[in-house]
């Protein structure tokens, strides 16, 4: 188990944008135009940052390749998944699965300093995706399985990795006291209903 923290700034820049996008005053974070209301997100996979890009760039990446440089397309699909709850290998009902281009899976609980990760044992992860067949066509580093089995939640998605990563910071932004505080609940709930939209 390993203590690491996903990128801060990748967090920061995610606090409170709704599923569709963000404010159309930002500008591609690649080549600096203006961006539309909804738009597409690159992973720049080595330092786990998610960047905002206008349609141009974005159709670089758009065939599933690194294309010219290291940024990897963030899809857009959003699966609510359904099936027996299940044991997640994790000491937490909050946490999202990534599984790497070498085929290893990180887990991730968002937390008040960001989103601790550890390595999930190979056996685990193959018991826990044998509920769920969706999970087979997950895309490495870009998507994640994202599942909230805590207090009253019984959510268990395949989303982009930009889901994930605005999660946390809504985790970092409310959170309170011991257990978060009864805001953070109540936001993380509107986050899940956001995604049934």
């Amino acid at each position: 188990m390993t203590g690491s923290v996903v990128g801060a700034g990748a967090l920061g820049r995610v606090v409170g944008r709704p599923v569709g996008g963000r404010r159309a005053a930002e500008p591609c974070e690649l080549c600096g135009e203006p961006l539309r209301d909804t738009h597409a997100h690159l992973l720049e996979e080595r330092k786990d940052l998610v960047l905002c890009a206008c349609r141009a760039c974005a159709l670089l990446f758009e065939h599933g390749t690194n294309g010219p440089g290291r940024f990897l397309l963030v899809p857009d699909r959003r699966l609510r998944l359904t099936g027996p709850p299940s044991e997640l290998g994790v000491p937490v009902g909050l946490a999202f699965f990534v599984r790497r281009s070498d085929g290893t899976v990180v887990a991730h609980y968002p937390s008040p300093v960001g989103a601790t990760r550890w390595d999930v044992d190979a056996g685990a992860w193959d018991r826990l995706a044998g509920h769920y067949a969706e999970l087979a066509s997950m895309r490495p580093a870009v998507e994640a399985f994202l599942v909230a089995v805590v207090r009253g939640l019984d959510e268990r998605w395949l989303v982009p990795i930009d889901d994930c990563h605005r999660l946390v910071a809504v985790v970092r932004q409310e959170w309170t006291g011991m257990s978060g505080g009864p805001r953070l609940w109540d936001r993380i709930a509107a986050f899940f209903a956001e995604l049934d939209r």
